[in-house]
This record gives C-alpha cells, structure tokens and sequence, in this order.
C-alpha cells in the first residue's frame, strides 16, 4: 500500500509579491477553550471568494497588520464554501493579537500553501482519525470533507483526546459524530473533573484498547509532537504499516514557500513538501522531536 497522490495544491497569490497577503473579514468568532478561538472568514474581494478554492491539510499565512502573520491549517472544508475557518491557540505576540480581534475586523491571508491529504489514496478504505487537543482542526477538515462524500468511504473511527474537558475542541463537532450513527466515535481525557462521565486515559492508550483493524485501513494522526511519537508505534501493533499511517507535521509550518529555511528537515521543507506526509517518508528523515 503506497500512497502516490499527496500532491500540492493551488495557490492564490498576489500578482507580483508572493509575500502581499489578500484582505479578508472576520465574520465570527468561537471560544472553543480557554486559550484556543476559531475564527470564521471570508475574503473582500469578491471575486478571489468566489474563485478560492483549497484542498484538507493545506495551511494558510494569516497576519495582523502591524503585528505579523503565522501560519495556521484551514480547519473547514473545502466541501463548505460560504465561508473559511482557522483555529489559534493564544502562545505567542500573533496569536494573542489574533485573540484581541472581533466580528468585523481585518486581517491579511496568503495561500494556500503545502500539500493535502490523500483524496484518492483514501477513498474505500476505513478510516481511523487520532487527534489530541488543536490537532483536530486539520483533521476537522478532512472529517467533514469525508462526511459530505460519506458514499465514497468505509467504516469511519474517530478517537479524539484533550488534556482536560475544558481543553476539547470544537465540541460541536464531536457532539455531531457522536450522533452520526455511521461514525464511531471516541472521546477521551488525559484526567476528568466531577462532571465528565467518558473515558480517561491518554490518546495512544486508549486508541490501543479500541484497536481499529490494519486491513484495508488509513490511520490519520494530528496533535501534539509528544502524542504522534507515541501513536505510530501503537499502530504499528496493531498491524498499520509505515504507508498506512498519515499526519500533518503542523509545527514545522514557517514562511509558506520554503525560502526562510525555518521549516527544513533534511533536504525537504515541510512548508513546500509537507506538512502532509505518511510515517514511512517521516522515518526517512525522522528526528527526535518526533
């Protein structure tokens, strides 16, 4: 099992500059945690919004004018077009600036940058999605892409985890898998307060305990570097080869076009090359912050 259509996607950039950002109108904002906003948009121009297209796992380089841009994957998906979303966790100068900005506001938008998941690859087969905290916002993405094209895909398992329930994500999401009743859905904390009656254990854990069958399967990880180093070992036990098992190297996102050598691991660049990539190309650079 190879996957051969990881491939990059188009780009909307500013004629003449790749680094002059589009215009685009924050239309609403969500408090997922107590440190982690998602923020819907749309461009102004309206023509770029109606021409925009984007694939699941492509990022983007938002910025706060007089503040900077950081890079942030596009969190909807490509199959819902009224508008964009991106998810930020409030940890540096940006991202509290982004935290700082309301309905109605401005930012910048360059992109889409990197390659995509799989489409073709995934098709047929079962799915087993395995996030931890943020990391399910590129993975949203994918899920709602495969939901909308449901016909096209097998059996779908979601194993999803956080630190503390406060610290789950889009939990309107997970509440709409749990009743999709061609989803099987798993929720767990690392510790639960008084009021969580689901499933406690770490991510890796409990995704060994639920132990999704390797047989025709796709495993696609996101989350922290920490919980991806120890989930691919789990689902090599389970049977997942190298090929089989997909993430999204998010931390390693920098300028978008692989010219500020801030994202290179090897010879690749993970803004140019990635961040999609399956564990059998990661194992040919590997590293030992994953």
């Amino acid at each position: 099992m190879t996957v051969t259509d990881i491939s990059q996607g188009k780009r909307f950039l500013a004629q003449g500059n790749v680094y002059l950002p589009h215009i685009a109108v924050i239309e609403k904002v969500i408090d997922e945690t107590p440190g982690v906003r998602t923020f819907h948009f749309n461009f102004k121009d309206e023509k770029l919004r109606a021409e925009f297209t984007f694939e699941s796992g492509q990022f983007g380089e938002y910025s706060v004018f007089g503040v900077g841009e950081a890079p942030f994957c596009i969190s909807s998906s490509p199959t819902r077009r009224d508008h964009l979303e991106f998810a930020v966790q409030q940890v540096g100068r940006v991202t509290n600036a982004l935290h700082r900005l309301g309905v109605g506001a401005e930012i910048g938008f360059r992109g889409p940058y990197g390659n995509s998941f799989p489409m073709n690859f995934l098709e047929e087969k079962n799915l087993i999605f395995v996030a931890g905290g943020i990391g399910l916002a590129p993975l949203r993405s994918l899920i709602w892409n495969v939901l909308d094209n449901r016909n096209k895909y097998k059996k779908i398992d979601i194993i999803y985890g956080a630190r503390s329930p406060s610290d789950l994500c889009f939990k309107y999401d997970l509440d709409s898998w749990n009743k999709d009743k061609t989803v099987d859905m798993v929720t767990t904390v690392d510790k639960g307060d008084e009021s969580w009656t689901g499933r406690e254990g770490f991510v890796p854990q409990v995704l060994e305990q639920v132990a999704p069958p390797a047989q025709n399967a796709v495993a696609i990880v996101c989350g922290p570097p920490i919980m991806i180093r120890f989930t691919f070992p789990v689902l090599g036990k389970l049977g997942f080869t190298p090929e089989q098992m997909i993430t999204t190297l998010e931390k390693r996102m920098k300028c978008g076009i692989g010219k500020c050598g801030r994202c290179n691991v090897g010879n690749l660049y993970v803004c140019r090359d990635g961040p999609v990539f399956t564990y059998a190309q990661i194992k040919k650079f590997i590293s030992t912050e994953y």
